[in-house]
């Protein structure tokens, strides 16, 4: 038996890899020095998993912004509007297909699967695919030249590379799968020729619903790579969801094939202790969570890998998470401030290889040799499953309750719009912001001075309402309807909350990438979860009572907070979330209870909860939907409810976002384009949509023009009324110069296109 793994944090521990990347960009490093500092840290994650006693461990799963970008720019795919040149693509122009530059839009991003990573979205369609350069070869040959290690190189299947790409019409799928499938040859085959015996290649697309034509065409494809490499072993490694063709999966030709025990187990395990798995390959088990951060209960993972066993003999079985490390923090060891009970239960990735070598130990050796293990194991689990923050008796009750309620607004949209329009008297397209504002270095250092305790509350509170006061100032003068405080005192849309709600442990270095240089810290939901206090009521009061405009008060919804925290996994998930949105309710009615009449529940996080198979997706939108609901239904019919989504592919559930039954609904347009706005050509939608109009994620200030053609677009497929005009997301991450001028374009665009309005009528 051996070890595995799929794929290894790049951050690193103190973040460094941020550090160099953040660095690079702000012009303090060369490129010279930042090549060197990244090779560093590439380096040093490989030598850690080789001390782990790791057999099997992966290469090229480094990357200087998102494996995707690689798998783009190693094939050519560089839009035009980057002036691409051909040959090895300058880091210039790799990191503007990321963040965009001052001539050309960045490259959309969305959510890897129904996780918080995003990745970039590669285009086809301008240009045919060309092999710029061997980046897994490169990535294999450092590791076994300068560090002795012989390495298993990953790669992105061409099938899912290609499904998750965008630039080319459906119906021309299988066309692109095979023009990219040559360059796949090629790399594979450099890497044979190099003496590679096995290459990972991810394909988590093969558990998505797929048709028969899906299925020939992959086996159409991996038989030409068999042909074509005779001596390369391929290991076709699947995650996030078991397979449902599993029969004619395991009749591939490829030496071995990696399945998820964890998120897709029973399904996975019946059918292979139902079908059998061939003799002549190597089962990849994923049997430790590659995306939560509990602790495994050996126990329970001794017995399956031992029933697996009874299928698959031991010498083909390679224990290892369940997909990629990097959805989880990189090291338990640092995090000495968290309550025992909860300390002892978590596994980050070091933790969850040692699991992985720990169950292989006692396979080759003896079980006997990780009983001690086995036996602290459980009592740790034990004592967080009896901890008083796990029995909360009125919180379990209180969510019991909501099986008899419908949670809906008393008075149908219809009639509250009449109501709203007559209480607001806004301007045609009225012109708002997602929330947030910079987080400058001061504003975070304040921040930190206050935590650290050198500052005092009221010094604090006064900071925050300087910038509050500053920020509703310059909003005046840009110019817009509907304001907001600026969300000074937050330093995540979720930490700020779970931070105020009982529940909720916070680690001191788990840190994950979310995109990019951008990385969040989650918080750990460990028991039940309740209402505490007022957490927002007095910045926003403060805020309101410096404007005669509109104040939004702004809140993170329930499904968002869930799906962007650690969520304990002895529940399940739709009861957490209605914990949640109980306490949310209780805040809601203290903002409407102080004046506040305007209130965002943000959910950007709501599509990414989707389960990944289409026949569980109406189970999981019923309960989050209901949860929206649950924290927003009570308030009267004068307030408006606002709601943010940002990345999600509409389509797939316009009617459950309709069922949210939010007043005014803000999503992004922009990194796709406009591409967004199709969907209401097709769908019916009759409630306020807040368009995107500007990518936040990018430095660059868009001009009056771009904005004002975006818009025009919208105003063209719904009627004006129903839309609102603002960023595509929170703008913490940008500076404040830009998002000055940003959002002076963003009204002017506007302006244009009222006046043009106002001329037709």
């Amino acid at each position: 038996m051996k070890s595995s793994n799929l794929g290894y944090p790049r951050i690193g521990k103190d973040r460094e890899w941020k550090k160099a990347l953040e660095a690079f960009w702000a012009g303090k490093l060369d490129e010279t020095t930042f090549l060197a500092q990244m090779e560093q840290i590439r380096k040093q994650h490989l030598v850690k998993q080789q001390k782990k006693g790791i057999d099997w461990i992966p290469v090229n799963d480094f990357t200087f912004y998102d494996h995707m970008l690689d798998m783009a720019v190693m094939f050519g795919l560089i839009p035009k509007r980057f002036a691409y040149a051909g040959g090895p693509v300058p880091l210039a122009t790799y990191f503007a297909m990321a963040r965009g530059s001052k001539d050309a839009v960045a490259s959309e991003m969305t959510k890897w699967f129904n996780t918080n990573y995003h990745y970039i979205v590669p285009e086809f369609g301008e240009r045919a695919p060309v092999l710029t350069e061997n980046r897994p070869l490169q990535a294999y040959l450092e590791a076994r030249d300068q560090l002795g290690i012989v390495g298993k190189p990953v790669i992105v299947g061409p099938y899912t590379f290609v499904k998750l790409s965008k630039g080319y019409a459906k119906d021309e799928f299988e066309r692109v799968v095979d023009q990219i499938v040559p360059l796949y040859v090629d790399v594979l085959r450099e890497l044979e020729l190099h003496g590679v015996e096995w290459v990972q290649i991810d394909e988590p697309a093969f558990v998505l619903d797929l048709t028969g034509q899906d299925k020939a065409l992959i086996r159409r494809v991996y038989e030409q790579f068999s042909q074509a490499l005779p001596h390369l072993k391929l290991m076709v490694q699947t995650y996030f969801e078991a397979v449902d063709w599993y029969e004619e999966l395991i009749e591939l030709p490829v030496h071995g094939l990696g399945l998820d025990f964890v998120h897709g187990k029973t399904a996975n395990l019946a059918n292979l202790t139902t079908h059998g798995f061939p003799q002549d390959k190597v089962l990849g088990a994923g049997v430790i969570d590659g995306r939560n951060i509990w602790r495994s209960a050996l126990e329970e993972k001794w017995e399956l890998v031992k029933t697996l066993c009874t299928v698959v003999a031991p010498e083909r079985v390679w224990v290892q998470p369940s997909s990629s490390l990097l959805h989880v923090p990189v090291t338990v060891e640092d995090e000495t401030d968290l309550p025992e009970e909860v300390r002892v239960a978590l596994a980050f990735a070091d933790e969850k290889l040692a699991e992985v070598r720990l169950l292989v130990q006692g396979f080759q050796y003896g079980k006997y040799v990780i009983s001690k293990e086995i036996a602290q194991n459980e009592k740790d689990l034990q004592r967080l499953a009896q901890s008083p923050a796990r029995n909360r008796q009125e919180v379990q009750e209180a969510r019991k309750a909501l099986a008899s309620t419908a949670a809906k607004r008393a008075v149908p949209f219809h009639e509250r719009r009449e109501i709203q329009q007559a209480t607001w008297k806004l301007p045609l397209l009225p012109t708002t912001t997602i929330g947030s504002f910079p987080q400058t270095t001061e504003v975070r250092q304040a921040r930190q001075q206050f935590k650290k305790g050198n500052w005092t509350v009221e010094q604090y509170d006064a900071f925050i309402q300087e910038q509050i006061r500053e920020w509703i100032a310059i909003q005046e003068q840009i110019g817009l309807d509907v304001l907001v405080h600026g969300e000074f005192e937050r330093t995540d849309m979720v930490e700020y909350f779970g931070e105020k709600l009982d529940g909720f442990v916070f680690t001191k270095n788990g840190w994950v990438q979310s995109y990019g240089s951008r990385c969040v810290k989650p918080p750990v939901i460990y028991g039940d979860v309740q209402f505490v206090s007022p957490m927002t009521v007095k910045e926003s009061v403060y805020a309101k009572s410096l404007t005669d405009k509109p104040v939004k008060g702004m809140l993170t919804g329930p499904a968002t907070i869930l799906n962007w925290s650690f969520v304990r996994d002895d529940v399940s998930r739709q009861e957490v979330c209605e914990q949640i949105a109980l306490a949310l309710r209780k805040e809601v009615e203290a903002l409407e209870a102080a004046g506040i009449r305007m209130i965002q529940v943000d959910e950007p996080a709501l599509r990414e909860g989707l389960p990944l198979k289409q026949a569980d997706r109406a189970a999981y939108l019923d309960w989050a939907v209901k949860s929206f609901r649950v924290a927003t239904s009570t308030v009267e019919p004068g307030t408006q409810i606002h709601t943010h989504m940002c990345y999600c592919e509409f389509h797939d559930f316009i009617d459950a976002i309709s069922e949210l039954d939010a007043d005014v609904i803000s999503i992004e347009t922009s990194r796709s384009h406009g591409e967004l706005v199709s969907v209401f050509e097709t769908c019916t939608y009759d409630k306020g949509i807040g368009l995107g109009v500007y990518d936040i994620h990018s430095p660059r200030v868009p001009a009056v023009a771009e904005i004002e053609e975006m818009v025009s677009r919208g105003v063209q497929v719904l009627p004006p009324g129903q839309f609102w005009i603002n960023p595509d997301c929170g703008l913490k991450t940008r500076g404040r110069e830009e998002t000055i001028a940003s959002l002076k374009n963003m009204v002017a665009a506007t302006h244009a296109v009222r006046n043009r309005l106002a001329q037709k009528a």
